[in-house]
Parts: C-alpha cells; sequence; structure tokens
C-alpha cells in the first residue's frame, strides 16, 4: 500500500546553466509543492502504513532548510532545477525514512517531477 502526504514552501532560485537570456537564469521564487510517499504493508492491529506524524516529522528539517531560502545558497543545490531538488530531498530522507517510495516536487501548479530513487 502507498500513502502520501503534501508540503508547501516558498523559495527563490535561479538556474546557471541554462541558456544566456533564458527567463530562469534570472533570480525567481516558487511556491513548491512536495508530496513524500511510503510504501508498505498495512498493519494488522494499526490499519495503516504508518501514521502520517512520522512523515511529517521526517519533513521537518528538509521543510526549514528549504523554506524562505535562496535555494542557491544550499549545499548541494547550486543548479536547483525540480529534478535536483527531488534527489536533494530524497537523500536527506531516506536514511531516517526508510520506507520512502517517491518525492513528487512540483515547482508550478502544472510543472513537477517524480523521483524514485537510483
Amino acid at each position: 500500500m502507498e500513502i502520501f502526504k503534501t508540503f508547501r514552501f516558498e523559495s527563490a532560485h535561479h538556474l546557471p546553466n541554462v541558456p544566456e537570456g533564458h527567463k530562469c537564469g534570472r533570480l525567481h521564487g516558487h511556491s513548491y509543492v512536495v508530496t513524500i510517499h511510503v510504501t508498505g504493508p498495512v498493519g494488522e492491529h494499526s490499519q495503516w502504513v504508518m501514521d502520517f506524524a512520522e512523515i511529517s516529522a521526517a519533513f521537518a528539517p528538509i521543510y526549514d532548510a528549504l523554506d524562505h531560502r535562496y535555494l542557491n545558497e544550499i549545499d548541494g543545490l547550486d543548479n536547483p532545477t525540480c529534478e535536483q531538488l527531488a534527489v536533494w530531498i530524497w537523500s536527506r530522507m531516506k536514511p531516517t525514512l526508510p520506507i520512502l517510495s517517491q518525492v513528487v516536487v512540483n515547482e508550478t501548479c502544472t510543472s513537477g517531477c517524480a523521483y524514485r530513487g537510483d
């Protein structure tokens, strides 16, 4: 069974590796939406995969690191594409949330990516 929890945060960034004149090369911000998916068996007694509060607790330090920040200044996010942000989040959450199965990052209401690990 797969469950998920969604989080929202605001951040600014620019993409240094885009062609000259590309709009994403300029400083701009996004209202990011991140959805954390976990997969596991439904507990016989609990009748859930895990408590949603555990997902929130695992995401809390990520949220603190990203919300209202300039992403380019964060270690590992010098080129903070949606794809790189998903990998960055995964690498920080997987050790504390071993049943993590997918990180979805939306940088707009119509654009995003999904990362399921290597």
